[in-house]
């Protein structure tokens, strides 16, 4: 059998505009509203999930629990409307994306969480994101909706169940530098194709 090339889809770009900047309070999963976020290369200080490496979890099984590794997760980006799709699929009024520990939400993306791995993000002001990839909801995201919701207890399974690839993305720094609210921002998405 001849070998049948895959179908490739061209590098384009797109825009998009910050909506919403958070910041985190050192070992606190949920984040803050802020007015700017000023990122180096170990992502942003004081923040959870900052940092050149982290520790494994439960997402790479591969591994010994707690191994350090580079910290591919720095950058937690999230869109609101997709935040509000998964509200409505649980039968809530409201998904903030400071209490699931984002970072940043982005306007004018359609299915943002959809965005290939090494798509770059051009941030006015000189900052450059690169996308890992999607987050998998978890849990300690949903422990978080029920501490807003106390009468629903089923929120913690339900946001890992509904979330799925709903839930946004996850960068790092590939430029150090200064994000404003409102900033505009270009992706570049890379040539995709599907390697079977």
């Amino acid at each position: 059998m001849a070998d049948k090339a895959p179908k490739r889809v061209p590098a384009r770009t797109l825009v998009a505009r910050v909506d919403g900047l958070f910041a985190g309070a050192g070992a606190s999963f949920e984040t803050r509203a802020v007015e700017a976020l000023d990122l180096a290369f170990e992502g942003l200080a004081g923040d959870r999930h900052g940092g050149a490496t982290r520790r494994t979890g439960g997402r790479e099984p591969w591994y010994v629990r707690r191994t350090e590794i580079r910290n591919e997760r720095q950058m937690s980006i999230v869109s609101r409307d997709e935040l509000a799709a998964v509200a409505s699929d649980m039968a809530i009024d409201r998904l903030e994306p400071e209490s699931i520990g984002a970072n940043m939400t982005l306007a004018g993306i359609e299915r943002l969480s959809w965005l290939p791995p090494r798509t770059l993000m051009f941030f006015e002001g000189g900052a450059t994101l690169k996308v890992d990839g999607d987050n998998s909801p978890c849990r300690a995201s949903g422990r978080a909706i029920v501490r807003q919701f106390e009468d629903r207890p089923d929120l913690e399974r339900a946001f890992v169940r509904h979330a799925q690839h709903r839930r946004g993305l996850v960068a790092w720094v590939e430029k150090p530098g200064r994000i404003a609210l409102g900033a505009s921002v270009e992706l570049r998405l890379p040539e995709q194709w599907i390697y079977e």
